[in-house]
């Protein structure tokens, strides 16, 4: 009979685990990052080029620096450093770059016979095997298998196309993004909170898509990054919408500027007042908003 127990770690795997050095870890060619581990005797610093086994293969990756959280990584999803990249793999990887251009054309050309309804976004050699990976988005699934013999009769290895999302597409590609810096998910990491219509709400932004949208057509990840911050500091202010009775007259709130701590009233006759924050203060007794 088998034991599906599940057994917890004992005393010494739980110190090994809490002293084990973390680090982020880059896949040059996806963007994608990953949490990993090393069994080199010397430490690995940023900038490090290493080898590493990704979802795809063995690949070149980019140490990012460590990393104390991994808290939400599995332990499962934890990879490990192969090897530091030496000069053949670094100059293989080079080489490999303009072979994959031009397997990059052939496959278009091949997509266009076959009139199939894909984007090919990039092609991709791996290091330690003999395999091309393709990579392209598309609306839905599309049928490969002819074009797939006809690359392996071609290249003559290993053929893998792997339809990827939007987002994904930019994360590969990379770009420059309309702050002038390049696109969160190809420089920062891929492991970006969900973005929501309600973030750009929250923080005053005009909803008008083409300005709250990025290359890829959803909305921008940045927008995420202070959406916390707008949500706490307006429980400092009152809600828009707020009825407040001053100077005999009743306002309501119709605007809150959270970085200029100021509140926007108008009243029912067209005056309108500007005030700031430290004027307002919420009556805990009769549950009202006051002007002081």
């Amino acid at each position: 009979m088998s034991d599906d127990r599940v057994t917890t770690p004992t005393l010494p795997q739980q110190e090994e685990i809490k002293n084990q050095v973390y680090y982020r870890v880059k896949i040059i060619h996806s963007s994608e990052t990953e949490v990993c581990t090393s069994p080199l005797p010397e430490p690995l610093k940023r900038g490090d080029k290493v080898i590493v086994p990704s979802r795809y293969g063995k690949d070149l990756g980019i140490i990012l620096g460590e990393t104390h959280f991994i808290e939400d990584t599995p332990q499962e999803e934890i990879i490990q450093v192969l090897r530091i990249a030496t000069d053949n793999d670094l100059a293989t990887f080079e080489g490999n770059k303009a072979k994959e251009q031009d397997a990059l054309e052939v496959c278009k050309e091949k997509v266009r016979l076959h009139n199939l309804d894909m984007k090919l976004v990039s092609a991709h050699y791996l290091l330690d095997e003999p395999k091309i990976l393709f990579f392209f988005t598309a609306d839905a699934r599309v049928d490969f298998r002819e074009l797939v013999k006809d690359l392996v009769a071609i290249f003559k290895m290993r053929i893998e196309l792997r339809q990827i999302g939007v987002r994904d597409e930019s994360r590969v590609i990379g770009g420059v993004a309309v702050c002038s810096r390049t696109y969160c998910c190809h420089g920062l990491t891929d492991k970006l909170r969900p973005v929501s219509i309600k973030m750009a709400k929250e923080q005053n932004l005009s909803l008008n898509s083409m300005k709250i949208s990025g290359p890829c057509g959803r909305l921008l990840c940045c927008l995420s990054y202070e959406y916390d911050f707008y949500k706490e500091e307006k429980r400092r202010f009152p809600p828009e919408g707020t009825r407040i009775q001053w100077e005999e007259i009743t306002y309501k709130v119709t605007e809150i500027n959270v970085l200029s701590k100021r509140v926007h009233l108008t009243a029912s006759d067209g005056r309108s007042q500007d005030l700031p924050l430290v004027k307002f203060s919420f009556d805990d007794k009769e549950g009202i908003w006051k002007i002081i």
